[in-house]
């Protein structure tokens, strides 16, 4: 095995959530941060809760919306006849 190719390990590496509590983990990063964790995932909560980032569901429901409006309709101009200028 090749010496010196594999990152350092960290046996007490930190990793904080968004909701504020914090786990001790063994990782090669020393300290590490995440949205969302166990302790508050609604899957193992229990407790209904929205995640929606930049509001993504408003902008989706936005461009339907402008999809499904009747569009304009645009007047087409009509030529008229003109005498050469040669004549």
């Amino acid at each position: 095995m090749k010496a010196d190719i594999h990152p350092k390990f960290y046996e007490k590496a930190t990793v904080t959530c968004g909701c504020g509590k914090v786990y001790t983990l063994g990782m090669t990063i020393d300290k590490f941060g995440v949205d969302i964790c166990a302790n508050c995932h609604p899957f193992y909560t229990g407790k209904e809760k929205l995640i929606d980032t930049a509001g993504k569901v408003e902008k989706f429901k936005e461009r339907r919306t402008k999809a499904a409006a009747p569009k304009k309709v645009k007047k087409v101009r009509v030529a008229k006849n003109k005498k050469p200028l040669n004549a």
